[in-house]
């Protein structure tokens, strides 16, 4: 029985990351969307400023879910791709339609907290099954998106 993978990682370990991984984008997906969402609508005094970070933001998210994808290949297994799945996974939920700018940073905080939350369990899985490759992969977002937190609530004077 084969109990390696093809890049040297317990086979069942790596697929409980894969499972993770899918999750993560999955999170990712739905808050890539509810980010255009108030790129696109966002209205107000600060609408010069706004959509500028908020398409910055989705830019970023956008090259996450392709390298979460891409790990999850080089782990052996197959990333979701349908936002059926999505939606039943994530535990960032489809916002409606925001055009306060205030209210849409306040979803982008939530969201953040949620991704930063679960990409600690996948580093602690990953660290655990010495899987170096998703460990800098999470330890990177990681350390970018609590800037972002600091920023975004630095906005809102939090």
């Amino acid at each position: 029985m084969k109990t390696k993978n093809a890049i040297g990682l317990d086979s069942n370990k790596a697929k409980q990351l894969a499972e993770n991984l899918n999750e993560l984008i999955a999170n990712y997906s739905v808050f890539y969307q509810n980010t255009r969402g108030s790129h696109w609508n966002v209205k107000g005094e600060k609408f010069f400023e706004l959509p500028v970070k908020f398409e910055e933001l989705y830019n970023d998210l956008l090259l996450k879910i392709d390298e979460v994808a891409e790990r999850i290949l080089t782990l052996g297994h197959a990333p979701n791709h349908n936002f059926t799945d999505y939606a039943q996974v994530s535990k960032i939920k489809e916002s409606k339609e925001v055009s306060d700018g205030t209210e849409s940073v306040s979803n982008i905080l939530e969201s953040l907290k949620i991704i930063i939350i679960l990409q600690r369990e996948i580093l602690a899985i990953s660290a655990e099954t010495g899987d170096e490759g998703t460990n800098a992969l999470m330890s990177e977002y990681i350390l970018a998106q609590e800037k972002l937190v600091w920023m975004y609530s630095a906005f809102l004077d939090r």
